[in-house]
C-alpha cells in the first residue's frame, strides 16, 4: 500500500485533452503497450500533483509543491489516495506493475494468436455487421465516388498506404485504399508484408511478431519461414518490442481489411512495427544507419525472391493537430488548407517512391504536424521493387466534432 513516503513515478502513456462538461478539459491517461485497459481523466486540478510524480519527490513533498502552485491547500492523504488509484490501474512504475508487467508478457509471449484486440470497439465484434459495414459503408461508398484525378498507373497492385484511424472515422479512406487493393492485386500474391506504426515506445528500430492475428472472419497466420529470415538478418533483437504488437491497432486494422477481402483465398502476414523513433527525436536519416538497412534489405530481399507473391501495405495516418494533441487553438480554414497543402507535398514525394525526400520533408515539421506514420511509410517505400509507381486515392482531414483536432490520412496505391 502506497504511504506518504511512496515516491510515485509515472509509467510513459499516451495522453490527449478531451472536452468535459464539467471541468472544460480534462487530460486522459492512457496505456498504448496493453499493460491495462484502464484510462485515467484529470481535471485541471489535478495535473499540478500527476505532473510531479516522476519518482522524486514523496507523496507528502507532491503535495506541498503543488500547494503551491495553485495557491492552496493540498492534503497529502489525496496526494496518497490519488497514486494507490493509479498504481491500481498500473500506471506507475511500482512492484505490483512489475509483477503484473512480467504475467502479461509472459502469457503474450507463449500465446500462438494475437486476439483481435479491438473488435466490438474500434469495429464491429460480430462477423456478420463487420462484413456489411466494410462492404457497403467503406468500400462501396468509396468506390461510388467519381475520381478527380488521372488515370491509375498500370499494372498489379504491389504496395498500399491505408489509415489506421479507427475504420468508424475512416471509413472512406479505407475503403479506397482497400477498394484498389480489391480490383488490382494478383492472384499470385500469397504473403503480406504489414507494417504498422507503434503507438508505444520501442527499444529497436522495427519489431517484428510470429503470432497468427486473430480477427472476426478468423485468424491470418504469420509467415515464420520469412519473419525467422528476416529476424535472423536483422543485427539487433527484432523481438525486443514484439509486445507492442499486443494491442497496436495501425497493424490489426489492416489484417481485418485483408480477411474480409480475401475471405477464404490463404494468404499469410509479416507484421512489423516501424519505429525508428531515435532518427524522428533527433531529424536524422535513417538510410545511414546499417541497422535500419540491413532489416529493410532483408524484406527487400523477401520481396524480389518471391516475385508477385509479396504485397507490402503501410497502416499510417499522417498529421494530428488541434487541441487534443497540445495545440492551444483549433486549426482555422486557412491553416487547415496549410496543413493539406503540406500533407500532400508529403505523400507527393510518397508517390513518386522518394524514400528519401519523403523522410526529409515530414521529419522537418515532425514537432508540429506530428505525422504518425512517417517510420512506416518509409520502410514501404524503402521495400517495394523497383519500377513502382505510386498513384494517391484519398485524402481526407478527420475533424472532432467537439474540439476541432485534426487527425489527416490517406490512401495511396502502388503499382508495379
Amino acid at each position: 500500500m502506497i504511504d506518504a513516503s511512496f515516491r510515485p513515478a509515472l509509467r510513459p502513456l499516451e495522453s490527449i485533452a478531451v472536452p468535459d462538461p464539467r471541468h472544460g478539459r480534462v487530460i486522459v491517461l492512457r496505456d498504448t503497450q496493453g499493460f491495462t485497459a484502464a484510462q485515467a481523466a484529470l481535471p485541471p486540478a489535478l495535473l499540478p500533483i500527476v505532473s510531479r510524480m516522476t519518482g522524486r519527490r514523496t507523496c507528502e513533498e507532491i503535495a506541498r509543491d503543488a500547494a503551491v502552485e495553485l495557491g492552496c491547500d493540498v492534503p497529502t492523504d489525496v496526494v496518497v489516495r490519488l497514486a494507490n488509484e493509479l498504481d491500481d490501474a498500473l500506471m506507475l512504475e511500482s512492484e505490483k506493475f512489475r509483477a503484473a508487467k512480467a504475467r502479461i508478457e509472459r502469457e503474450f509471449a507463449d500465446a500462438d494468436v494475437r486476439p483481435a484486440s479491438h473488435a466490438g470497439g474500434a469495429y464491429h465484434g460480430e462477423r456478420a455487421k463487420l462484413h456489411a459495414y466494410l462492404d457497403k459503408d467503406c468500400i462501396a461508398i468509396a468506390n461510388a465516388a467519381k475520381p478527380n484525378r488521372a488515370k491509375a498507373p498500370d499494372g498489379a497492385l504491389v504496395g498500399l498506404i491505408a489509415p489506421h484511424i479507427d475504420p468508424w472515422r475512416g471509413a472512406l479512406g479505407y475503403g479506397h485504399a482497400y477498394g484498389a487493393l480489391a480490383k488490382r492485386l494478383a492472384p499470385t500474391v500469397d504473403t503480406f508484408v504489414i507494417f504498422g506504426t507503434s503507438h508505444a515506445p520501442m527499444r529497436q528500430h522495427f519489431a517484428l511478431c510470429r503470432k497468427a492475428f486473430d480477427t472476426p472472419f478468423g485468424a491470418a497466420e504469420a509467415d515464420v519461414d520469412a519473419i525467422d529470415a528476416i529476424a535472423a538478418a536483422a543485427p539487433f533483437d527484432p523481438y525486443a518490442d514484439q509486445f507492442n504488437h499486443k494491442r497496436e491497432h495501425s497493424l490489426e486494422f489492416q489484417v481485418v481489411f485483408l480477411k474480409h477481402l480475401l475471405g477464404a483465398r490463404p494468404f499469410r502476414i509479416v507484421p512489423v512495427l516501424a519505429g525508428l523513433g531515435e532518427h524522428q527525436a533527433h531529424g536524422t536519416d535513417p538510410a545511414k544507419d546499417d541497422h535500419a538497412n540491413a532489416f529493410l534489405d532483408s524484406i527487400r530481399a523477401l520481396v524480389e525472391s518471391r516475385p508477385g507473391r509479396v504485397a507490402i501495405i503501410a497502416g499510417a495516418d499522417m498529421a494530428h493537430v488541434g487541441p487534443r494533441f497540445g495545440d492551444e487553438v483549433p486549426f482555422a480554414e486557412d491553416a487547415r488548407r496549410a496543413l493539406e497543402t503540406t500533407d500532400r507535398a508529403s505523400l507527393a514525394h510518397a508517390a513518386a517512391m522518394a524514400g528519401g525526400e519523403f523522410w526529409e520533408h515530414v521529419a522537418r515539421d515532425l514537432d508540429t504536424r506530428r505525422v504518425c506514420g512517417l517510420g512506416p511509410i518509409y520502410a514501404l517505400l524503402r521495400t517495394l521493387p523497383g519500377g513502382t509507381r505510386g498513384d494517391l486515392l484519398h485524402y481526407e482531414q478527420t475533424v472532432d466534432k467537439d474540439d476541432g483536432s485534426i487527425v489527416s490520412h490517406a490512401a495511396l496505391a502502388f503499382y508495379g
